[in-house]
């Protein structure tokens, strides 16, 4: 693409103009040329085909009809006001309805006129109805010339119409930006590509996917523009891991030692997975290579990856260097502590914890310690990047559900170090496939899917609101064997606006249900100070009490074996991630568990499915597969802070054999001219270089 032009602010446009920039760079951040080329149509209004009245039924997508407005009708009083219209063709007739901008529709549409309705039919009595449909006047002497057979449809808002820039409004400007640009649009997919996959020529694409002339010419400039897209996404992720392999030296772990091998033979209190020795393996393998390792490894939740990162930190130390873990949460980085001190045994190690919370004088040691090397592992929360916390000589770092920190939080891990440490990324979040190739797609990722032995799968049972009293039965019964249960609600306060039941409620009912001396109970919520909640765990913890009830900020980092019984209310208001995540806070023992999914009887489509794949399945990349499916990408944890996840028109739940297809391509590519030096990569080489954050190989001596 001949940038230039691309680049230009997007005031100069003809029709646009300094008032009609400002609001477009507020409402949509359409700041320049290239902005508004692919700002593309979220649908399309098929001009070639118009429904009759009686062929109407529920299982029609939205669709038109050619109508003449005959009535209009005033129903409801000021708080429930309504405005009906009979609309009629030779077939029928429909009601159209409007609850919102009531005057200026009578103002705006006149009786007797035909008209071009655009919408989703419902009925109601039998009768056709259209609320807020889409009008145009229907123009019979345009539409003998030959209207656009597919019309695109832009995203528009309240404030973008103030300013004439509805859908219509934009469709003007697009028409006028493609006669300005399409002549300067330079290809960049190579062309042996775009012949291998039929793809359009890029200024075609473009032209097509905001006017197309029918439904395969629309679908081929979508996949073209979807694989370009992805083709950018891959080559910039696996074009940073080339560099970082040329650039960043890693230190050499030669040795597997002492403190390795007397953990592995006499210490560790049960035997590893094979998944779990395969991924040791892989680390292995990549400290000794003399190459930065950055590995991801995605388990489930109580996988055991927390052993694998330990055994991968003591052979940093074996080779005298020093390991780090930090976690995002307070919570998480104390549960790992306690977790690496049980399996390590008195003072094999010297391990330590570093959080908001610790102590001044405490800080101080920890930071002599570890600047004289005398401190081994260092566990903590985003507390460890700070300035004062030195390392002699770090060699090796953890990050744990690496999606919460920010990317100049884990570069300042990095430069902890004179020579970058290895990192070792830890998920129990399950990434779909597409999703991980996006996220993760510079980094090397290994996958723990195998359950240490003796775990039996959690049974998961989904109740309704009438059912409480067999909830209340498995609770008393699980109780009397001496087990401990968990209750999580999704609001701490009432909420006028969701009809939940919240915590203090559901503390309210336990404790009615489950009274003292016979039953003790923990509350824990996100506004409890540090301390307090650190205690109420700990009761829980030491089995001083049978029942937590807390919201989800028990999602991770409790590990309670006794704990066999997970009660989550208002089951359809989470996530499937997070149901997932919850459900995973029991069955860490040798018994059996139970998930107990409470909701009410009136269920969305996605709650259904939520429940139903619960119910289903305890494989958490199946669930996250489900979950990409019913959110999307863009709602998936980490998103935010991956800075490439700003999809304009892919998308990685419905696109991803393109996702594969351009991936393969990449690697293709990168293998046989990593200089992008070959003339047939010339417009991919200065496309790329030219992209935001593009790096170049010869930047790096």
């Amino acid at each position: 693409m001949n940038d230039q032009i691309f680049k230009t602010p997007i005031e100069y446009l003809k029709g646009v103009g300094p008032q009609r920039a400002e609001i477009l760079k507020k409402e949509i951040a359409v700041f320049t040329y290239g902005d508004l080329l692919s700002y593309y149509p979220f649908r399309y209004i098929d001009r070639t085909q118009f429904y009759k009245i009686r062929d109407l039924n529920l299982d029609l997508p939205y669709i038109q009809i050619l109508v003449r407005l005959k009535s209009f009708e005033h129903l409801g009083d000021k708080r429930t006001k309504r405005l009906i219209a009979q609309a009629v063709d030779d077939t029928g007739e429909i009601e159209l309805i409007w609850f919102q901008s009531i005057s200026w529709v009578q103002k705006n549409l006149h009786l007797n006129q035909v008209y071009i309705i655009f919408g989703k039919v419902t009925f109601y009595n039998g009768k056709a109805q259209m609320a807020h449909p889409e009008m145009e006047l229907f123009n019979k002497e345009q539409s003998n010339r030959g209207n656009l057979s597919l019309q695109p449809v832009y995203s528009s808002t309240e404030k973008l119409k103030q300013y004439s820039l509805d859908s219509k409004g934009i469709q003007r400007l697009m028409a006028s930006l493609l006669d300005v640009c399409l002549s300067q649009i330079d290809e960049v997919i190579p062309t042996y590509l775009i012949h291998q996959y039929k793809l359009n020529k890029r200024a075609e694409a473009f032209q097509n996917i905001h006017f197309p002339a029918d439904a395969n010419t629309l679908k081929r400039a979508q996949n073209t523009l979807k694989f370009e897209e992805l083709f950018f996404i891959q080559l910039k992720l696996l074009r940073s891991k080339l560099l970082r392999t040329k650039k960043f030296k890693g230190n050499v772990f030669e040795n597997v030692g002492e403190k390795f091998t007397e953990f592995y033979e006499n210490i560790l209190p049960f035997q590893l997975t094979n998944a779990q020795k395969k991924v040791i393996k892989e680390i292995r393998a990549d400290t000794y290579k003399g190459i930065q390792m950055n590995r991801l490894v995605q388990g489930d939740v109580g996988s055991g990856k927390t052993v694998v990162a330990l055994m991968a930190m003591l052979l940093a130390i074996d080779n005298k260097f020093q390991a780090c873990l930090m976690a995002p949460t307070e919570i998480l980085a104390t549960q790992h502590y306690h977790s690496i001190k049980s399996l390590l045994k008195d003072e094999f190690v010297s391990v330590e914890l570093l959080t908001g919370s610790t102590k001044k004088k405490s800080r101080r040691i920890i930071a002599e310690q570890l600047e004289l090397g005398t401190l081994s592992i260092l566990i903590g929360t985003h507390a460890l990047i700070e300035e004062p916390v030195k390392f002699k000589n770090l060699g090796f770092a953890v990050i744990d559900e690496q999606h919460r920190f920010g990317v100049e939080q884990r570069a300042a891990l990095w430069r902890k170090n004179i020579i970058p440490p290895h990192v070792l990324v830890m998920t129990a979040t399950p990434i779909p496939r597409t999703l991980a190739m996006t996220l993760y797609g510079d980094l090397d990722v290994s996958v723990i899917d195998e359950l240490p032995a003796g775990r039996k799968p959690i049974e998961t049972l989904h109740l309704f609101e009438n059912q409480r009293l067999r909830m209340f039965g498995l609770m008393k019964q699980e109780i009397a064997k001496g087990r401990q249960v968990y209750v999580v609600y999704p609001l701490i306060q009432e909420s006028a606006k969701l009809d939940l039941k919240n915590l203090m409620d559901g503390v309210d009912v336990m404790s009615r249900e489950f009274p003292l001396p016979d039953y003790r109970i923990s509350i824990v919520h996100g506004q409890l100070k540090a301390a307090d909640k650190a205690f109420e765990m700990q009761r829980f913890v030491k089995g001083e009490t049978q029942i937590m009830v807390a919201t989800t900020v028990i999602e991770v980092g409790v590990n309670v074996p006794n704990a066999t019984v997970m009660i989550i209310e208002n089951a359809e208001r989470f996530g499937l991630s997070q149901l997932h995540q919850l459900r995973g806070r029991v069955g860490r023992g040798a018994d059996q568990s139970y998930c107990i999914l409470m909701s009410g009887t009136k269920l969305s489509r996605e709650g259904k499915i939520r429940l139903e794949t619960m119910v289903k399945t305890n494989d958490g990349f199946e669930i996250s597969e489900i979950d990409l499916q019913l959110r999307g990408p863009g709602n998936i944890e980490g998103k935010q802070q991956s800075g490439i996840m700003d999809l304009k028109i892919a998308d990685l739940a419905l696109d991803q054999k393109i996702l594969q297809e351009a991936r393969k391509c990449v690697i293709k590519i990168l293998d046989e001219d990593p200089e992008l030096l070959k003339s047939e990569h010339e417009g991919l080489k200065s496309f790329f270089a030219k992209t935001e954050n593009g790096i170049t190989l010869d930047k790096i001596s």
